[in-house]
């Protein structure tokens, strides 16, 4: 019979092993185990990661004859210790663990013991003179001289243990006033941005309840009803600044933080998101799309493009008038580069076309009439979804719609939503608890990661980290302005 390597007898002491995530969607980036942990989807993981490419279960940490071992749980795309792949191996200080070849990743790093080691003491070494003199033992040959050196030691003792007792009490009480201090101020600041994250999801809530003010404002046309909506916006408009303020005040964004990590959080808010309750590893994942918007000159052409033609500011401002955030023009690009001719493949659904890509029953819905070329992939002059001003008014109206249901007024569900389908993002939606606070697009990720396509995923960051880039290129090494600069939101 084959001998098993995982069979010997487990240490009763392990040295505590460190996991710091890289890559992946976990709850946070550290992590410390002394005992062995379980990797993978399922929520009975001690470490869990939910990428769609990890395995319900996919690798396990044991302890086994004083040693960490790494042992791969069959799993589907495998498990890769510094590149390569593995079924099990003894890991030693630090190694890099990657769950499929292009998946999460993270550094196991085995924190070392500190054990005191005893030597054989020389007979001539300090050590013999220390225990003579000052030690305790007796015996004839210890002498008149040794005895008063004894004595002397034990008074000057005395004097220092006093004296330093007293230093100790000062420098105790000093640490823990300034302890104190510093607990009531960290708990002080942890209250008031917790008081923050509620006064944003009660704006939100506020939102959602004008949104349905608005909306049927705007159907009755009632001059009265349009005239005390604006009002209510002006007055909206005035609590978003103070609560800026306030979060300015509790120093959210410390000086830590680099100015690209600045606009990544100032952004996730002009896209309703909580920068407050901002999960771990957001911030490093749009830096990532950074870097793939970087590594081509789609960006920048397609902003051109748009400029040159006088898109910019029209979008901007039609998104503005259904109360909409004018970063949604970014939305356009991702869509067709602002290509008003652009067409789509062909699908169940029929032919995207458009600036928008509306598929004809969409388009339909929000008065866009088809052409006669609607089952062919050539542009259509009499196709509605050809023309600028009808289709971005119509793109405007379906982004207002898709605010208004479960999406609770966050931008990233909507623009998800507005790619894979409002239905199917709204039926998860339904299946979380009936606040803003809950329904987010971190919580859709976290519950249903396996469920959301990667190319909505990605539509998402690639939509969202074009417009941290267009809230200053130059500082993210891009050669064009802030398209939107001139925009009074």
């Amino acid at each position: 019979m084959k001998k098993q390597i995982f069979s010997e007898k487990q240490s009763p002491t392990p040295p505590v092993i460190g996991v710091h995530i890289e890559k992946g969607d976990t709850e946070k980036t550290d992590y410390h185990f002394s005992e062995p942990f379980r990797i993978g989807r399922d929520n009975s993981c001690q470490l869990q990661i939910t990428d769609k490419v990890v395995s319900r279960f996919h690798a396990e940490v044991l302890f086994i004859g004083g040693q960490w071992w790494l042992r791969d749980l069959q799993s589907a795309n495998g498990t890769f210790v510094n590149g390569g792949k593995i079924d099990k191996i003894c890991l030693n200080d630090q190694v890099h663990i990657g769950l499929s070849n292009d998946g999460p990743a993270f550094t196991l790093i085995i924190e070392k013991s500190h054990e005191s080691k005893t030597k054989e003491e020389d007979p001539l070494s300090l050590n013999h003179y220390k225990e003579h003199y000052l030690g305790d033992s007796g015996g004839d040959d210890i002498g008149h001289r040794t005895m008063m050196v004894r004595r002397a030691f034990a008074q000057v003792q005395q004097e220092q243990k006093r004296k330093y007792i007293g230093i100790i009490t000062v420098a105790v009480c000093i640490c823990l006033i300034a302890g104190s201090i510093a607990v009531y101020k960290h708990l002080q600041v942890k209250r008031q941005k917790q008081l923050a994250g509620d006064i944003f999801y009660a704006m939100k809530t506020l939102e959602l309840e004008f949104a349905e003010f608005l909306k049927t404002a705007r159907e009755s046309k009632d001059p009265k009803a349009l005239k005390q909506a604006k009002r209510y916006r002006e007055r909206y408009q005035e609590f978003e600044k103070n609560y800026a303020q306030l979060i300015d005040s509790l120093e959210v964004y410390e000086k830590g933080i680099s100015k690209e990590e600045q606009i990544i959080l100032k952004v996730s808010r002009t896209f309703g998101e909580c920068e407050i309750n901002l999960p771990g590893g957001f911030v490093k994942e749009v830096k990532r799309y950074i870097k793939k918007w970087k590594s081509t000159s789609r960006l920048a052409n397609a902003v051109a493009r748009a400029q040159k033609n006088g898109y910019t500011t029209r979008i901007a401002r039609i998104l503005m008038e259904h109360d909409l955030p004018p970063q949604f023009f970014y939305l356009a690009l991702q869509e067709s580069n602002f290509n008003l001719n652009a067409t789509g493949p062909k699908t169940k659904w029929g032919i995207a076309k458009g600036m928008w890509q509306f598929i004809p029953a969409t388009a339909g819905r929000y008065g866009l009439r088809m052409g006669p070329l609607v089952k062919s992939k050539r542009p259509d002059p009499r196709d509605d979804r050809h023309h600028f001003e009808k289709s971005t008014r119509a793109a405007a109206k379906y982004l207002r719609d898709i605010y208004d249901t479960e999406a609770q007024a966050s931008g990233l569900l909507v623009t998800a939503s507005y790619n894979w389908g409002e239905n199917r993002v709204i039926k998860l939606i339904r299946e979380m608890p009936k606040n803003p606070k809950e329904r987010n697009f971190w919580n859709i990720l976290r519950k249903h990661r396996d469920k959301i396509p990667k190319q909505t995923y990605d539509y998402v960051f690639y939509i969202f980290s074009a417009a941290v880039i267009g809230e200053n290129p130059q500082l993210f090494g891009f050669n064009f302005e802030n398209p939107l600069a001139s925009i009074k939101t």
